[in-house]
């Protein structure tokens, strides 16, 4: 990973970068999706897929509620549940994490679909520094259109940031029962000062935003004054009180985590009230070396939950 450094020029706080993390591109059907106008309602699907039994994986496109196309890769096992992963901060559906778990999903059975948040990897818009709740329902335009396609959400689950977001989510719209936590951060207002500098509320504050540079001094992004607020304003805590007591979450955290605590796993484990925790012995914040043990820890969680959903639906159906 490249170093970061940080310089500072005088803008408007309103300004923002539009570079984006490198995307990947793929080569698969394509579907475009346009959601309704009512928030959080089923999207509409406007071009058919075209059916390829060669090809599990289907690249599909649906539109969030700014009007802001989110590129997601579903891989298609037939099952009616999908599970739902979310990546991290300036990552991307391809990040190894995503890439990993879903496949384990897809070799078990369970289709799984993976997606950039807007301004992220193929996504459209501006990434920006903060922006957990508004990534939150970025997931929601994704569950919606998912349910409305004639499928179940039966899990979310997202690594890092996105592991922040499931949990938002799951504290919002309390219509998904199983979620994952994959090392998320429970004080958002830790880490800040190690990216940008023990100074950069108030050298945000006098010049509306700070640049990030890597070591050939190239801008990676831009952290602007709204957005370092709308990190700092995000509440963990206030929002974990918020899920349900019917929502099963499960937290996984390394023990060697590098970037976040695995202290913030314990938090989340006291606050929470259906919850279980499982600290990853050696494990970094990418589970490095430790992809295999964290598909045999998630996998089961995501099972027993998708049992539970089918054993209610058919003793009501009965």
């Amino acid at each position: 990973m490249e170093n970061l450094s940080h310089n500072y020029h005088s803008v408007l706080s309103t300004s923002v970068i539009t570079q984006k993390p490198p995307s990947s591109f793929f080569f698969l059907q394509q579907v475009r999706i346009i959601p309704s106008p009512n928030r959080c309602r089923s999207s509409k699907r406007v071009l058919k897929m075209a059916q390829n039994p060669a090809v599990n994986q289907q690249k599909i496109i649906i539109t969030n509620n700014h009007g802001e196309k989110l590129v997601g890769l579903l891989h298609e096992t037939g099952s009616t549940e999908v599970v739902i992963l979310c990546h991290g901060f300036r990552s991307l559906k391809e990040h190894n994490t995503m890439v990993s778990l879903s496949n384990a999903l897809e070799n078990e059975g369970i289709s799984a679909f993976r997606f950039d948040f807007a301004g992220n990897g193929e996504s459209e818009g501006s990434f920006e520094y903060g922006n957990y709740w508004r990534e939150a329902d970025d997931l929601c335009a994704v569950v919606q259109h998912l349910n409305g396609a004639s499928r179940v959400v039966s899990a979310i689950l997202g690594h890092s940031k996105g592991g922040n977001v499931v949990l938002l989510y799951a504290s919002k719209y309390h219509d998904i029962r199983t979620v994952v936590n994959v090392s998320g951060r429970y004080n958002l207002k830790r880490g800040i000062a190690d990216r940008l500098g023990e100074d950069f509320l108030q050298r945000a504050k006098k010049d509306g935003f700070i640049d990030v540079n890597n070591n050939r001094g190239e801008v990676v992004f831009r952290v602007t004054e709204e957005s370092l607020i709308d990190r700092l304003n995000t509440n963990m805590h206030e929002a974990c009180l918020q899920i349900d007591n019917q929502c099963r979450v499960l937290t996984v955290h390394g023990s060697a985590d590098e970037i976040i605590p695995v202290e913030d796993a314990l938090e989340f484990a006291k606050i929470i009230p259906n919850h279980k925790l499982h600290i990853m012995e050696g494990a970094d914040h990418g589970y490095t070396a430790h992809q295999a043990e964290l598909a045999a820890v998630v996998l089961p969680f995501i099972k027993e939950g998708l049992q539970h959903y089918k054993d209610t639906s058919s003793q009501v159906s009965s």
